[in-house]
C-alpha cells in the first residue's frame, strides 16, 4: 500500500461508520414505537379485561368488599375503608342495616351495621363479623357466617385472604331467596316464645330494680328502663335517648369494649347516683346489634368488703407490732403471712418470702443457712412439723435450741380461716433472767439469814411465806415450829410472852389481810425483859407483806447521850457568842480612851516628846488600831454567826476597789520592804457587791500574805472576769502553809503562825459565802500560797446566812 492510498481508505472507514451509525438509529427508533405501540395494545386489553370483572362483580347478588394489605381496624376501633365492589341493588339493601352507623363512606357503614349483629359460623356456634373480620385479618383465618338482621332477614358473609389482601363477600340471602335453617329456626323459636307474652321480657326490664339499658355496634344508646333513668336523672326516656345520657363514662368505655371484644365484662366501679356515691357492679355482655348493660348496686357488699379488708389490715398491722414472730400457713402449707419480727428473727430474703414458699420450703431454707436446731434424723422431724396440718388438738408447744445460742418457744395452734399458726418467741433472756431470779433468790435468802434485824413475810391469806434465823433468835421461836409455815396467828401466840400488846398485832394483821389498808407503818414495841424493838411493815409487789423487826436498845442509848452531847454543845457555843459580844462592846469604851490619849500625845500639843516616846506613843497607836479592828471583826463574826449580817449591795469597780485596797497596806508593805502589785486579765466591768466587805476580804488577804512573806518578796493581786463570775485572788512567795494547817485556816480563832485570833480568813470566807461565792487555797510552786475567791458578778439579794464550810484546797481547773 502507497502513501496515496492512506487517505482514501481513511475517507473510506468514515463514510461506513456513519452509513452504520445510521442504520442503527433507525432500528432502535423503529423499536420504541413497536414497543409503545404494544404497551397500548396490552393496556386497552387490561381496561378491557378490568371492565369486564367489574360488570361481573356488578353482577353479583350481593357486595365484595377488599382491604388492600392495611389492617381493618384503624386507631380507636375505627374501621379501615375498604374498596367496595357488588351490584347497586345489594348495596342499597345492605344500607338499610347501617341506621346507627356514623360514617359517610358506604363501606364502613355497612361493616358498621353488620359487625355487631347475631350471627352463627357453619358450625353452629354464636359469634359476630367483628370477631370473623379480626380473625381473618390477623390470623388469615377464613369464615362463612350467617348473620340475622332485623324484620327476619338473613345475610351470609364469607372472608378469605388474597395474598396480602382480605375479601368479603357478603349476599343478602332473601334477594335469593334462601334460608339458614338453623338461623331461621332459632329466629322462629324465640319469636315463638315472645308470641306466647310479647310484653313480658320489656315489662320485666323496664320493672327491673336495677339499671338496664341496650347500645348499638356504635356505642349509641338505644333503650334504657326506668332505673336507670332514674340513675342518670334524665327524665324520661326520650330525653336519655337524644342527648345520650351515660350511667358514667366508664360504663359507656366497657361497652365498646364488649362491642370490640365479643366477651362479657364485668367490673365494680364507684358512681355518683341522686348525689350519693354508689359503688355498682356493671355487667355488659354482647347482643344482636350492639350489646347489654346491666347495672346492679353492691354498696353494701363493698363496704363490707372494705369493712373486712380493714379489719384485716388492722390484723396484720397489730401482729407487725408483736414482739414475738408470727407465721401463718394456709390450708394449701403455704407462708399466706408473716410478721417484721418473723423476718428480723430469721433474716431471710424478702423475695423468697414474699414468693409464698410451703411450709417445708421454709424448713429447708432454714436448714441449708444452719439456723435450725440440729436433729439426728431431719426427714423425720420435718415429717412431723408438716403432720400438724392434720392432726393438731390445741396447742402444741417445744422450745428449739438454735445454734446461734438463743432458745425459742415454739407454739403451733390451727389457724381459724383454715391452715396453721406458727408463733416464735425468743425466751433466751426469759431463761438467762430465770436463771439470775433463782440464783438472786438464793442469794437473797442468804442475806437474809445472816441479817442482824429480824424478818419474817406474810401472803394475803395471812400464811408465814418466808423469815431468817434472826426472826427466830429475836422472838425465840424454833425453827421447827415455822418450817409448817404456819398462820400469822399462831405466830403472834409464840410472841405473846415477849411482847403482849395485842391491839398491834391486830393492826400489823390487818395490813396483812386487808388489801384496802395495805401501806408501809412503822412502829415501837417495848418487850417484858425492857427491849426496844422497831417495826416495818411493808406491802411487796406479789402481793404478800414484809415485817422487819430491829432491836434498838442500845441505839436509843447512844442517840441519847448524843442528844444530850449536842445540846451541852449548843449551850458552850451560846455562852461562847454572848461573852465574844459582850467582851467585844466592853472592851471597845476603854480601848476609845487610850487611842485618844495617844493621838493626844502624838500631836504633841501638851509638850514636846523625846524620840523614844514618839516610838512608845506609835507603838500605843499601833496596838490600838490594830485591837480596834480585831474587836470589829469579832463583832462581825458574832452577827454573821446569830444570822444577822446583812450586805448592802451596789455597783462598783472591782479593778478601783482593788487598786484602793493596795494603797491601803503601800505603807506598811513598804515597812516590811514586800513589793505589792496588781494582774488584772481584760476588762472586769462593774459588778454588784458590798464595797466595804469587799474591801476587808482584799486587806485581810494582803494583811494575812504580809505575815508570811520575807522582806523583798512580792504579792500579786490578781482578778479576771469569766462570763457571770470574776476570781480574785492574792499570790505571795513567802512561806506558805504547811497541809494540816489549810484544813483550819478558815475556821474562826485559828492563826496560821500563832500570831493573832485567826480571823481574817474566817471573815474572808464569811464574807464571800454571803456574796454566793466561794474560797479555795493552794500552794505555789517554788512557794508561797495562793488564796482565790469566786464571786457572782450579780450578787444574790438575800444568800444563806449559814457558816460555809472552810476550803482548805482550790480546785485545779481554776
Amino acid at each position: 500500500m502507497t502513501a496515496d492510498q492512506v487517505p482514501i481508505l481513511v475517507a473510506l472507514g468514515t463514510a461506513l461508520l456513519a452509513l452504520g451509525a445510521l442504520l442503527w438509529a433507525l432500528r432502535v427508533s423503529d423499536g420504541a414505537r413497536g414497543t409503545a405501540r404494544r404497551y397500548r395494545e396490552v393496556a386497552g386489553d387490561r381496561e378491557t379485561e378490568n371492565a369486564g370483572l367489574k360488570s361481573v362483580l356488578g353482577a353479583h347478588p350481593g357486595v365484595i368488599l377488599v382491604w388492600q394489605g392495611e389492617p381493618m381496624e384503624a386507631e380507636g376501633d375505627d374501621i379501615t375503608p375498604p374498596e367496595l365492589y357488588g351490584s347497586p341493588v345489594a348495596l342499597a339493601g345492605l344500607l338499610s342495616f347501617t341506621d346507627d352507623a356514623i360514617s359517610p363512606d358506604p363501606a364502613v357503614r355497612i361493616v358498621e351495621g353488620l359487625a355487631d349483629l347475631e350471627a352463627r359460623d357453619s358450625a353452629g356456634q354464636d359469634t359476630t363479623l367483628r370477631i370473623r373480620l379480626r380473625e381473618l385479618r390477623e390470623l388469615g383465618q377464613p369464615f362463612s357466617l350467617t348473620i340475622i338482621g332485623p324484620s327476619g332477614r338473613f345475610l351470609e358473609a364469607d372472608g378469605r385472604t388474597a395474598g396480602v389482601r382480605a375479601v368479603v363477600w357478603i349476599t343478602d340471602t332473601t334477594i335469593k331467596g334462601l334460608e339458614e335453617s338453623s338461623a331461621r329456626g332459632k329466629l322462629e323459636e324465640a319469636r315463638q316464645v315472645i308470641a306466647r307474652d310479647p310484653t313480658a321480657f320489656l315489662d320485666m326490664l323496664g320493672k327491673a330494680p336495677f339499671p338496664a339499658w341496650r347500645v348499638s355496634g356504635m356505642g349509641r344508646l338505644q333503650w334504657a328502663n326506668p332505673a336507670y333513668i332514674a340513675a342518670v336523672d334524665g327524665g324520661n326516656l326520650d330525653r336519655v335517648l337524644e342527648r345520650q345520657i351515660a350511667l358514667d363514662q366508664a360504663a359507656a368505655e366497657q361497652a365498646r369494649k364488649t362491642i370490640t371484644s365479643g366477651a362479657e365484662h364485668d367490673e365494680v366501679r364507684h358512681i355518683f347516683v341522686s348525689n350519693e356515691r354508689r359503688a355498682f357492679r356493671v355487667l355488659t355482655f354482647p347482643l344482636s346489634g350492639g350489646a347489654g348493660c346491666m347495672a346492679f348496686d353492691v354498696t353494701e357488699q363493698e363496704n363490707s368488703r372494705e369493712e373486712l379488708n380493714r379489719h384485716v389490715r388492722a390484723h396484720d398491722e397489730t401482729l407487725n407490732h408483736v414482739a414475738d414472730a408470727v407465721a401463718i400457713f394456709s390450708s394449701e402449707r403455704k407462708l399466706s403471712f408473716y410478721n417484721k419480727a418473723f423476718r428480723d428473727m430469721w433474716d431471710l430474703d424478702e423475695g423468697f418470702l414474699l414468693d409464698r414458699p410451703n411450709h417445708g420450703q421454709l424448713l429447708d431454707r432454714l436448714r441449708e443457712q444452719k439456723k435450725l436446731p440440729a436433729r439426728p434424723n431431719y426427714p423425720q422431724w420435718r415429717a412431723d412439723e408438716i403432720s400438724y396440718y392434720l392432726d393438731i388438738d390445741g396447742v402444741k408447744e417445744d422450745k428449739w435450741s438454735l445454734p446461734d445460742g438463743r432458745t425459742l418457744s415454739v407454739t403451733r395452734q390451727r389457724h381459724p380461716m383454715g391452715g396453721l399458726l406458727v408463733l416464735f418467741k425468743d425466751i433466751t433472756d426469759h431463761l438467762a433472767l430465770q436463771t439470775r431470779f433463782n440464783a438472786l433468790i438464793k442469794t437473797q435468802s442468804a442475806t437474809l439469814d445472816n441479817l442482824h434485824e429480824a424478818v419474817v413475810v406474810f401472803g394475803s391469806d395471812g400464811r408465814l411465806k418466808l423469815h431468817n434465823r434472826a426472826f427466830e433468835r429475836v422472838w425465840d421461836i424454833s425453827a421447827e415450829r415455822l418450817k409448817e409455815k404456819p398462820d400469822y396467828d399462831d405466830v403472834v401466840s409464840a410472841c405473846l410472852r415477849h411482847f403482849h400488846e395485842a391491839d398491834i398485832w391486830d393492826a400489823i394483821k390487818l395490813h396483812i389481810t386487808d388489801t384496802s389498808a395495805r401501806q408501809s407503818t412503822t412502829g415501837e414495841m417495848r418487850r417484858q425483859d425492857g427491849s426496844l424493838l422497831t417495826y416495818l411493815t411493808q406491802p411487796l409487789p406479789d402481793g404478800n407483806t414484809l415485817i422487819a423487826f430491829a432491836d434498838v436498845t442500845a441505839t436509843r442509848r447512844v442517840e441519847s447521850a448524843l442528844r444530850e452531847r449536842a445540846e451541852a454543845f449548843e449551850a458552850a457555843d451560846r455562852l461562847k457568842t454572848e461573852f465574844v459580844r459582850n467582851v467585844s462592846y466592853q472592851l471597845r469604851s476603854p480601848l476609845t480612851t487610850i487611842f485618844g490619849y495617844a493621838e493626844l500625845l502624838e500631836t504633841q500639843r501638851n509638850g514636846a516628846l523625846t524620840e523614844r516616846q514618839t516610838d512608845h506613843v506609835r507603838a500605843i497607836l499601833s496596838a490600838s488600831d490594830h485591837l480596834g479592828k480585831l474587836i470589829e471583826n469579832i463583832l462581825d463574826l458574832a452577827l454573821i454567826e446569830a444570822g444577822r449580817m446583812d450586805l448592802e449591795l451596789g455597783e462598783l469597780s472591782l479593778e478601783d476597789l482593788i487598786h484602793e485596797g493596795i494603797e491601803m497596806v503601800v505603807s506598811k508593805a513598804e515597812d516590811t520592804e514586800v513589793h505589792v502589785r496588781s494582774d488584772i486579765s481584760g476588762s472586769l466591768g462593774l459588778i454588784r457587791a458590798d464595797e466595804r466587805r469587799l474591801k476587808q476580804v482584799l486587806f485581810n488577804l494582803i494583811s494575812n500574805s504580809l505575815r508570811f512573806t520575807q522582806p523583798g518578796g512580792e504579792i500579786v493581786v490578781s482578778a479576771r472576769r469569766l462570763g457571770d463570775m470574776v476570781t480574785l485572788s492574792v499570790r505571795d512567795n513567802g512561806t506558805g502553809l504547811d497541809t494540816e494547817k489549810r484544813a483550819t485556816s478558815f475556821d474562826s480563832f485559828v492563826s496560821g503562825d500563832q500570831r493573832g485570833a485567826g480571823l481574817g480568813l474566817a471573815l474572808v470566807n464569811h464574807f464571800i459565802h454571803l456574796h454566793g461565792g466561794n474560797v479555795g487555797m493552794k500552794s505555789v510552786d517554788g512557794g508561797g500560797l495562793e488564796v482565790t475567791c469566786w464571786l457572782p458578778a450579780q450578787a444574790p439579794v438575800m444568800p444563806s446566812l449559814q457558816p460555809p464550810p472552810a476550803h482548805s484546797e482550790q480546785p485545779t481547773a481554776h
